[in-house]
């Protein structure tokens, strides 16, 4: 299966600031893959080289097997949502339509005028002039309607309130139910992957610390908490992703295929922030830090 997005050891340098360094990953076609991360780990800087808009220092990136924004094929492939939801201001939400359709040979006017119409967006209404979650959705709507075969999408609902949000990830939802794309989402916000996402990435200092699939990864990740005890006397097969310790008490969290028999531990499930988390807590963990493993 070819891969939505694959990097190997990619680095980008701003002089002499590493933006992102030796970053590794594998984004499988067909899924919703939330990106997260702290801020500086990298994860603006990776979409925007996957989007074709920097230019990689070191390592290698294919995007849907080419190479990002090498030609105008490539470029109609992928559509790209930055943070801050760019829209032009003096031009109205029409002629942000008609601009799309001059700028993508894929464009689906019929969805576009579809999507535009559900919102209840006035098409005579300028940019400028719409709410945070309106030109949110009007980006939205620009970059379904260029029908990708990979959404990015860079943090797109950071500004906007709750409800702005949850219409955002409906609109979202919605057209991958129907058109079956990829997409990558890059968000702070755990709870509103949780609604959408299907597949997981955290990237942590530019390298990826925990990817798979989000039931899987719920499905293997416990919180163990009991008496105190080194990692060292924990089962081999108990992989930590963190670790806090009080002078009579330790909590972990970790990975195992196996069933947790040591009557010792209460062993509590993981939600997904909570699993989010412990995968960036820093924590030395002496030998027993967990190597990445990544499932499909």
């Amino acid at each position: 299966m070819t891969s939505a997005l694959r990097a190997q050891a990619l680095g980008k340098r701003y002089g002499r600031r590493w933006a992102l360094r030796e970053c590794t990953v594998d984004i499988p076609a067909g899924h919703v893959v939330g990106l997260v991360g702290p801020n500086g780990a990298g994860k603006t800087t990776l979409l925007k080289l996957a989007g074709g808009r920097l230019e990689p220092t070191t390592g290698d990136i294919t995007v849907l097997g080419g190479r990002p924004g090498s030609t105008p094929a490539q470029l109609a492939r992928v559509g790209f949502v930055a943070q801050d939801t760019p829209v032009y201001a003096a031009l109205t939400v029409a002629d942000h339509l008609r601009l799309g359709a001059r700028l993508n040979p894929r464009w689906d006017a019929a969805l576009a005028r579809r999507h535009i119409g559900a919102l209840g967006l006035d098409p005579a209404q300028r940019a400028g002039k719409l709410s945070g979650g309106q030109r949110a959705q009007l980006a939205l709507t620009i970059g379904l309607a260029k029908r990708p075969e990979l959404l990015i999408l860079d943090e797109p609902v950071a500004s906007l309130d709750p409800l702005a949000r949850r219409e955002f990830m409906r609109g979202l939802t919605e057209a991958v139910a129907e058109h079956e794309f990829s997409v990558v989402l890059s968000s702070h916000l755990v709870s509103d992957l949780e609604r959408v996402c299907d597949h997981l990435i955290v990237l942590v200092d530019s390298r990826v610390r925990m990817a798979g699939k989000v039931d899987r990864l719920l499905a293997t990740h416990h919180r163990l908490t009991g008496p105190r005890r080194d990692p060292d006397r924990l089962p081999a097969d108990h992989h930590v992703i963190s670790a806090d310790h009080t002078d009579r008490q330790s909590t972990y969290v970790v990975r195992t295929d196996s069933p947790i028999h040591d009557p010792a531990w209460t062993v509590t499930s993981l939600g997904l922030e909570d699993l989010v988390l412990a995968s960036m807590d820093e924590h030395p963990v002496g030998n027993r830090r967990a190597a990445v493993e990544v499932r499909r």
